[in-house]
């Protein structure tokens, strides 16, 4: 079949899901919402910028800065953002009429999904015709984590072009089954098909999988980086709170070296010899790190099913994680994690605490997590899904034309 994706072409989760389609021999288009280089066959690549992409640098990582950069542009995007679909939209649109593919999915909401919603219904093309007068290519966006629980409802522009690209689409992938239910209330019909698998595909059994034996080093592993809703204060402030009972736990920082704010808090709390920032690594480098941890710490207080989560449950990580509902339909807690208040430093030290002594618990959360991973969490067979649901949706009738 012929697929246009719009996405953010430098994000790991993105390029995990496109990769597929481009090798088993689709003819494959993106239109990237940011600067980026490939390494898999595209038919063809378009830069689309919106919401200030364009001034992020080539090479540059999704949510890469220092955390204050990284909030200051959120909010700049979440208020200003929308304004700039417009003016997108008009080469999108023009995109997808020279291209005219079988399926259209957008991969992520803000920006992506709004900007192919506004370029499908928002207007007339060059030519003067609206898009839809031609043969209408099908319309799928993915939903990640926080679409839903933080951009939509952050600004009055935000909820608008969520609930129109919520009506304008005829599919909607999500890596949650709560989003589904949260799609529902910002438009979607009732009678839109629907698919939940992990944002990024799932997981790839050969990259991350368990170690050859357990790991006994005392090694705690936070992969989530600087993001504005990933309590990271919290985690730091957590740290010694450990250190006092068990002085021999480390601690990893994925994608935090050099970070400032990493490295205040480090000093402030005297645990400067207890932490360790990374860089960002490749997938093959995180498998490794997590091979060699024995807890994954996620203190996120808005999230789906976040991919970095999944990689280290099936590298035999015991996971401890923000008490979302998201993360309740991978998580039971006290049997295979354990689902703390992200924002207290206390209640994350304890669970923390808990992991490191009970190796019991480790062992059978492990157990638990193999079979989690390897029923729904495994990337061949949830790609295969997608492929099938794509096959649905280009048969799919709507009850009613946008």
């Amino acid at each position: 079949m012929k697929i246009l994706f719009v996405a953010d072409g430098r994000s790991p989760i993105s390029k995990n899901w496109i990769r597929h389609f481009a090798e088993r021999g689709d003819d494959v288009y993106l239109a990237s919402t940011f600067a980026c280089d490939v390494d898999f066959p595209l038919k063809r690549l378009e830069f689309m910028p919106v919401a200030f992409s364009a001034v992020k640098k080539q090479g540059t990582s999704p949510g890469s800065g220092s955390s204050r950069s990284v909030s200051l542009r959120t909010l700049l995007r979440q208020w200003i953002g929308p304004l700039t679909i417009a003016r997108s939209a008009r080469k999108l649109r023009a995109f997808i009429q020279e291209v005219q593919p079988d399926i259209v999915h957008a991969l992520r909401v803000p920006y992506e999904g709004m900007l192919a919603a506004f370029a499908l219904t928002g207007g007339l093309d060059t030519s003067g015709k609206s898009i839809r007068s031609t043969r209408p290519p099908r319309f799928i966006v993915s939903v990640w984590g926080n679409d839903f629980t933080l951009h939509a409802p952050s600004t009055p522009l935000m909820g608008y072009f969520t609930r129109k690209t919520m009506k304008a689409v005829d599919a909607l992938h999500a890596d949650c089954e709560r989003d589904i239910r949260l799609a529902r209330t910002w438009g979607l019909g009732v009678d839109k098909p629907t698919l939940v698998t992990p944002g990024n595909g799932g997981i790839r059994s050969d990259v991350f999988y368990p170690p050859n034996e357990p790991v006994t080093n005392p090694v705690v592993i936070n992969p989530r980086g600087f993001r504005s809703y990933v309590k990271n204060e919290a985690f730091f402030k957590s740290i010694p709170l450990v250190l006092a009972k068990r002085s021999d736990a480390r601690f990893v920082c994925s994608s935090m070296q050099g970070e400032s704010q990493a490295l205040q808090w480090m000093k402030e709390l005297n645990i400067e010899h207890a932490v360790q920032l990374n860089p960002p690594l490749s997938h093959a480098q995180m498998g490794d790190v997590f091979r060699g941890a024995q807890i994954i710490v996620s203190p996120s207080i808005h999230d789906g099913t976040p991919n970095s989560l999944l990689e280290g449950m099936a590298c035999g990580c015991f996971p401890i994680a923000g008490d979302l509902e998201s993360i309740r339909e991978w998580i039971t807690s006290a049997q295979n994690g354990l689902l703390v208040d992200p924002g207290n430093p206390q209640a994350i030290a304890d669970a923390i605490l808990i992991a490191l002594e009970r190796e019991d618990l480790r062992h059978e959360a492990a157990g638990l997590n193999t079979k989690i991973i390897s029923a729904r969490g495994e990337y061949t067979q949830n790609m295969k899904l997608a492929g099938e649901f794509y096959e649905l949706v280009i048969g799919y009738s709507p009850i009613t034309n946008h």
